[in-house]
C-alpha cells in the first residue's frame, strides 16, 4: 500500500506542473538553422535582449546545426516548419538560406550570409526584398583591399601575394577573383592566383612555393571553414612560413597569423535585435532591407608574430581591435 500511495503522489507532483505549463501562453520559437557545428550564439541572444527578448523566459530557440553537410539541410529546415518557429534564422551559407525558403513561403526568415543575396534569388533588390526573407550580407569588395593592405603594412618588402581561392565553379568565384586581383593592382602587387581543385591544398601550397610567393590571403570560401580544411591550411601555412592574412578570426584563434572581415558578432547582435526582434513585434521581412557589414575587426595571433619573427609596426597595432597573446 504504501508503495501505491508513494506512486500515485510522485504521479500527481509530475503532472500538476506539466498541467499548469499547458495552460500558460506559449512562447513565440525562434528556428535557428546553421551550416556548421554548434557555435557561440552570445551576440545573437544579446540582439534580443535589446529588443525585449530572453530565451527561456519570453521565447525559446530551436537549434539545427548541419555540421557543414549541405545535404541535411532541407531536412532540418523542414524540421523547424514542423516545429511552427515564428521566424527562421539562416546563418553559415546561402544553403541554409536557400533551405529554409523552400521549407516554407509563410514563415519569415532572416540570414546572415558572406555573399550576394541577390546572386542566390533570396531577394529581389536590397532596400525592397520582397517576399518573406531578408537579412545580412558580410559581402563587401572593400574587404579585399583592406586585407592587402594590411599584410602589407607587416611585410612591406613583399612583391608577390598568393591567394587561395575555391574552385572556378563557385558562385563567388568571380566576385572575389576580381576584388582581389583590382586590391593587387591599386598596391601595386602582382597577384598569384592559386585555385584550389577537390580540396586539394598540398598542391596549391606547393605551387606557393614553386612560384616564390612572399606572403598569403586565404580567400573567403565556405569549403575552407571546416574544421578539417582549416586546420589543414594552418598546417601547411605553418610548415611553409608563410605571412599569412586569414578571412576570420576562426584561423587566428588557432594560431593563424592575422585576420580581417566583417566583425560578425555586431552582425549576430544585429540580426537579433532589428531583425528577428522587430519580425517578432509584427515587422514583415518584406519592409526590413538588406543591411551590409559597416564595423570589421582586425585580430593579430602575437605568438605566431613571434614565431615567424616578425614586427608589427606601430600603425598596424593602432589599426588592430583585438590581439591574442
Amino acid at each position: 500500500m504504501r508503495r501505491r500511495e508513494f506512486i500515485k503522489a510522485v504521479g500527481g507532483a509530475v503532472v500538476w506542473p506539466l498541467g499548469a505549463r499547458a495552460q500558460q501562453p506559449e512562447m513565440p520559437v525562434i528556428g535557428y538553422l546553421h551550416h556548421g557545428s554548434p557555435g557561440r550564439t552570445l551576440a545573437f541572444r544579446q540582439g534580443l535582449a535589446d529588443a525585449g527578448y530572453v530565451p527561456g523566459q519570453n521565447v525559446a530557440i530551436e537549434f539545427r546545426w548541419s555540421d557543414y553537410r549541405p545535404s541535411l539541410l532541407p531536412r532540418l529546415a523542414a524540421d523547424l516548419v514542423e516545429h511552427k518557429a515564428a521566424v527562421i534564422v539562416t546563418t553559415g551559407s546561402p544553403n541554409a538560406a536557400l533551405a529554409a525558403k523552400a521549407a516554407t513561403t509563410t514563415i519569415p526568415i532572416v540570414f546572415a550570409l558572406a555573399d550576394d543575396p541577390m546572386r542566390y534569388g533570396l531577394v529581389t533588390s536590397f532596400s525592397r526584398p520582397g517576399g518573406n526573407i531578408t537579412g545580412l550580407t558580410l559581402l563587401t569588395s572593400e574587404l579585399a583591399g583592406k586585407q592587402l593592405e594590411f599584410l602589407l603594412e607587416l611585410v612591406p618588402q613583399a612583391r608577390t601575394i598568393a591567394y587561395l581561392s575555391g574552385p572556378s565553379d563557385a558562385p563567388i568565384f568571380e566576385d572575389r577573383k576580381s576584388d582581389i586581383l583590382a586590391a593587387g593592382r591599386a598596391l601595386g602587387r602582382e597577384i598569384l592566383l592559386l585555385e584550389v581543385r577537390d580540396l586539394d591544398f598540398v598542391a596549391a601550397f606547393k605551387t606557393l612555393v614553386e612560384k616564390r610567393a612572399d606572403a598569403l590571403i586565404v580567400g573567403s570560401f565556405r569549403s575552407f571553414l571546416s574544421p578539417g580544411n582549416r586546420n589543414e591550411i594552418l598546417r601547411l601555412a605553418t610548415r611553409h612560413k608563410v605571412t599569412t592574412m586569414y578571412p576570420n578570426r576562426l584561423f587566428t584563434d588557432r594560431g593563424g597569423l592575422m585576420s580581417y572581415d566583417a566583425d560578425s558578432e555586431a552582425a549576430a547582435r544585429l540580426m537579433g535585435s532589428q531583425y528577428v526582434g522587430r519580425i517578432l513585434k509584427g515587422a514583415k521581412p518584406a519592409d526590413l532591407p538588406v543591411m551590409a557589414p559597416t564595423k570589421f575587426k582586425l585580430v593579430i595571433n602575437l605568438k605566431t608574430v613571434k614565431a615567424l619573427g616578425l614586427v608589427v609596426p606601430p600603425t598596424l597595432f593602432a589599426a588592430t581591435n583585438e590581439v591574442i597573446e
